[in-house]
């Protein structure tokens, strides 16, 4: 049974979402706020994580940098429709997907399922062989990352689209291939989230000693992972 954490003060919402997803097979915590999110992980730790960005006490925003402090827990995040912001700064700070309220509960549903599938076929594919380039190094048996020796927290959503890159190094990706390949969904003409993901992968494998960056844009194509013998 998968354990879901909702994180939200709209109670009308949140019984609408535990009542689907109770019908799914799904284990459903409430908290009214990020504090209570925050105070539940401490005792239990769920396999999926919901925050709304307008919550009291603690907002989704600072309720989704203190997880990440400490673990790279899917998390998807609940924004306002239109407010392009919240979307890209949650994205920012390592979300791994959003949706806009209002939304049907299937497809908060088919999101869900999306991440906890593809983390699944990480642990499932080949789960003893290595990626390695250069001095990054991708551990498929505990899905680790170690750039010059040191680990490096990912997100679920930055671990795929680093896997999905490291096995074709060299090799130019489309944002389309990626969306579908590392984030389980087709890419849509607003969609910035795969964008704030390298942005975010960038800023945490980072550049050559030359200064070359590990991950190129081709500009209106995709992205490139950049051999360490070519970088």
């Amino acid at each position: 049974m998968v354990k879901m954490l909702l994180a939200d003060d709209d109670a009308r919402l949140s019984d609408l979402v535990k009542e689907y997803f109770d019908g799914e097979g799904y284990e459903v915590t409430h908290a009214w706020n990020g504090q209570e999110a925050l105070d539940y992980m401490e005792q239990d730790r769920p396999d999926i994580v919901i925050l709304d960005v307008m919550m009291p006490v603690l907002d989704g925003f600072e309720t989704l940098k203190q997880i990440r402090n400490k673990c790279a827990i899917p998390v998807i995040m609940l924004t306002a429709k239109g407010d392009d912001i919240d979307r890209i700064l949650g994205l920012e700070m390592g979300a791994d997907d959003y949706l806009s309220k209002p939304f049907n509960p299937r497809e908060l549903l088919a999101r869900i399922k999306a991440i906890l599938r593809r983390s699944s076929q990480e642990r499932e594919d080949d789960p003893m062989s290595d990626l390695s380039l250069s001095d990054v190094l991708l551990r498929r048996r505990d899905r680790t990352v170690y750039l010059n020796d040191e680990a490096i927290e990912l997100t679920t959503s930055e671990y795929s689209l680093l896997e999905c890159m490291m096995m074709v190094p060299g090799q130019v990706l489309t944002k389309q291939d990626l969306s579908e390949k590392a984030l389980g969904r087709k890419l849509t003409m607003y969609d910035r989230s795969l964008d704030m993901h390298i942005s975010n992968l960038r800023k945490k494998v980072g550049s050559f000693e030359n200064g070359e960056p590990r991950i190129k844009t081709v500009r209106g194509v995709g992205y490139i992972f950049v051999d360490g013998e070519e970088g």
